[in-house]
């Protein structure tokens, strides 16, 4: 076990192999590049690593778990606890037939790259997601039409016993931009399948995509994607709006377009991407997501809800 800037950690029976990180910056290496610190960092060092530290991790002491920091705020006053990020350890990547074995911490475009090489299609819309396949699953991310639970086959979760457990979409109780996983449970990968295909043609619809991203999104800038989820149907016929009505409209529909609090401005070229112009704090961000809710709430009737999870405790 190494411990950086030694800090109070519990008592391990068994030598963890892993890095211990005190006060480690979390902020500052998001998608949105501000933020507040980590408690203390845990990066395992492999399976085994992460399974003597979940047996052995006190059940009533703090833990969160981060994926590749692409759709979230850590909020400036950072994360209390130990915080479990997975890196590199836990980002390979198997193909075995027509299915994809994927660690959680793999990226998701790495993940639509390596079906396409293989002759695999339907995992296309992976490239369209930020981040890795741990954060993938935590929320069923989607885009393009498609999302997560249509190609899993089984999300592989450790216990806080320490074993690997498969569970499938129903089992997690995937939902449009929901997942929930048995508590204190710990994603360590996937098992996605898609349909035999030729590789040119999946690499052309991975073209197509990239070059859609690039054309509608502000993919250049500190951005965390999608701000806001898109309403669901229920909603929008309760709060008598057209049916197909999405999150982005309404937020232009209420003057959302351009709109900046500090140094957080929701992006003229798609005005759901909340952006870091620069200089903002992580309560610059949620404050102007807020204020959104609050216009959209007042002026449309109905409850926009944030699809960027806030992390931690405010300065």
């Amino acid at each position: 076990m190494t411990i950086k800037e030694t800090t109070m950690l519990p008592e391990f029976e068994y030598d963890i192999q892993g890095n211990f990180i005190k006060d480690a910056p979390l902020g500052s290496k998001s998608w949105f590049g501000c933020g507040g610190n980590a408690d203390i960092l845990f990066e395992p060092a492999s399976l085994d690593d992460l399974s003597l530290f979940l047996r052995e991790y006190p059940e009533q002491e703090p833990l969160t778990i981060l994926g590749g920091m692409a759709n979230c705020i850590i909020r400036d006053g950072g994360i209390r606890g130990i915080v479990i990020q997975l890196g590199k350890q836990f980002a390979e990547i198997e193909v075995e037939g027509n299915r994809i074995l994927a660690g959680a911490g793999a990226l998701n475009g790495s993940v639509a790259s390596a079906a396409a090489k293989a002759g695999i299609g339907g995992l296309e819309f992976l490239s369209g997601i930020p981040g890795t396949v741990g954060g993938a699953l935590s929320m069923n991310a989607g885009a393009y039409g498609s999302e997560v639970s249509d190609i899993l086959i089984a999300a592989l979760a450790m216990t806080r016993e320490g074993r690997t457990m498969p569970y499938g979409p129903s089992d997690l109780q995937m939902g449009y931009r929901t997942c929930i996983p048995p508590e204190g449970t710990v994603f360590t990968g996937a098992v996605f399948e898609g349909k035999e295909e030729a590789t040119e043609t999946v690499r052309e619809r991975l073209k197509t995509i990239k070059e859609q991203r690039r054309a509608t999104q502000p993919i250049t800038e500190k951005t965390g994607g999608s701000t806001f989820a898109n309403p669901k149907p229920e909603e929008l016929e309760k709060a008598n709006l057209p049916e197909g009505t999405r999150a982005w409209q309404l937020v232009e529909r209420v003057g959302g377009r351009g709109l900046s609090i500090g140094g957080a401005q929701m992006s003229e070229k798609h005005c759901n991407f909340m952006l870091n112009t620069g200089a903002a704090a992580a309560s610059d961000l949620e404050n102007l997501g807020d204020e959104l809710i609050r216009r959209v709430r007042e002026e449309c009737g109905l409850e926009l809800h944030w699809e960027i999870k806030r992390l931690g405790d405010s300065l």
